[in-house]
């Protein structure tokens, strides 16, 4: 069971940009491929971005496509979010997690993480 610490939200207007981090202290996150997810209070959880564990390859959302970049850095245990042109709807609490990635999608497995609150509000 990995356990993740989102860090990086905030507020910021519309067009600006936010770095979000996910840290598993004491945890090597080397062979696993890792995900960030977003929910509002209105809709269900969805994908944002993944990243697998042997080559890095990396899959988004259409919505997110051009504005956000998903990396990783495993000496530090830690998966990055560049999130650019942000748009407010793309406030929403931020999370990271394992995932399975299958076909060209890709699916959250084990426990999520207090997450990290993105509002984008002028």
């Amino acid at each position: 069971q990995v356990h993740f610490v989102e860090s990086g939200g905030g507020l910021v207007q519309p067009g600006g940009s936010l770095r979000l981090s996910c840290t598993a202290p004491g945890t090597g996150l080397d062979g696993y491929a890792l995900g960030w997810f977003r929910q509002t209070l209105r809709a269900e959880r969805e994908g944002v971005a993944a990243i697998t564990a042997n080559d890095g390859s990396s899959y988004y959302a259409d919505s997110v496509k051009g504005r956000f970049t998903i990396s990783r850095d495993n000496a530090q245990s830690t998966v990055y979010l560049q999130m650019n042109s942000l748009k407010p709807e793309d406030t929403a609490v931020y999370y990271c997690a394992v995932v399975t990635v299958y076909g060209n999608g890709y699916y959250p497995i084990g426990s999520w993480g207090p997450g990290t609150q993105v509002t984008v509000s002028s």
